[in-house]
């Protein structure tokens, strides 16, 4: 895929799955409500003050009589929760984050009773369209985890190859990110970049080609690879940047944003459901552009 929009347009609108938004009465949130649903790639549960999210709606101009649009009254505190048992009990797909703080969705999704945690990590992937190049890059994991631990980079390497599956990549390519190409004790992203490389040559890694330690710019720029004499598949080719730690990924994502006025989708993977957990300062059309690629990753 080359845009953003080229993925929009590959969501299944034969039956459309149902996302349930907690605490949904959120100007931006209900104009990426109104979008999706009028573009038909979904239905929606809407939790939360429903005297709030009737007023918010007016505002924006959704209708919610409309049949697919559900509204469900509850305290704002209760929101999460609900959400997240909608999904629970299957009558949703995913989860949205309205106008509610991230530690409270989170606390509901990780509960060990009605949650939709998974034996694994969750983390944070995002899908970039940057002005100039010619295909949509992945990045994880810039909002979950803070310092990974070898064991937690597979994790969060098979969350984002499951993300890149369902979004069209049949078998993506891996590049965990380092300072320098090589391999240096000192460097503990070069030491790890190096055994997942070795662990995907082993199988251990499924569905994707790994390869790093790699700079940024021998992992996205062709040219700046053969310039260091790097032979690989991945190299220069990167279709998920696999960042050492949340601070090297945070700062690629807003550079991307900010410098590069990238557009973007995110989503948290690793549960048993997609979570959509935007910044309630994203607009709507990247809220629209998040639900989309949470939904191709429903199952």
């Amino acid at each position: 895929m080359k845009s953003l929009e080229e993925m929009l347009e590959q969501v299944d609108r034969t039956q459309p799955k149902t996302v349930a938004v907690a605490q949904a009465a959120d100007a931006e949130v209900l104009r990426a409500v109104k979008k999706a649903y009028d573009l038909g790639i979904a239905r929606f549960l809407l939790v939360g003050d429903e005297i709030e999210i009737k007023r918010v709606s007016q505002e924006v101009e959704l209708n919610l009589d409309q049949q697919g649009l559900i509204v469900m009254n509850c305290p704002t505190e209760e929101a999460a929760t609900i959400a997240v048992k909608a999904v629970h009990n299957k009558e949703a797909h995913v989860v949205m984050k309205g106008n509610i703080d991230t530690k409270s969705l989170l606390k509901a999704v990780l509960d060990k009773q009605y949650g939709l945690r998974s034996k694994g990590v969750l983390s944070h992937v995002a899908l970039f369209e940057v002005p100039g190049r010619d295909k949509l890059i992945f990045l994880t994991d810039a909002a979950m985890n803070i310092a990974p631990n070898l064991e937690e980079k597979v994790q969060i390497i098979n969350n984002a190859v499951a993300v890149a599956k369902q979004s069209g990549l049949a078998k993506p390519r891996v590049a965990p990110l380092a300072a320098v190409e090589v391999v240096n004790p000192a460097m503990t992203a070069t030491q790890d970049a190096a055994i997942l490389t070795q662990m995907n040559q082993r199988g251990q890694i499924k569905h994707c080609l790994v390869d790093g330690p790699l700079a940024f710019d021998n992992a996205v720029d062709l040219e700046a690879a053969r310039q260091k004499g790097i032979q690989s598949e991945v190299a220069g080719q990167a279709d998920i940047l696999m960042a050492p730690t949340i601070e090297v990924a945070n700062a690629l994502y807003k550079s991307f944003m900010y410098f590069a006025n990238a557009k973007v989708a995110a989503v948290i993977s690793g549960a048993k459901a997609p979570i959509v957990l935007t910044s309630r300062a994203d607009t709507a059309e990247s809220k629209v552009y998040s639900l989309a690629l949470a939904l191709q990753s429903s199952k």
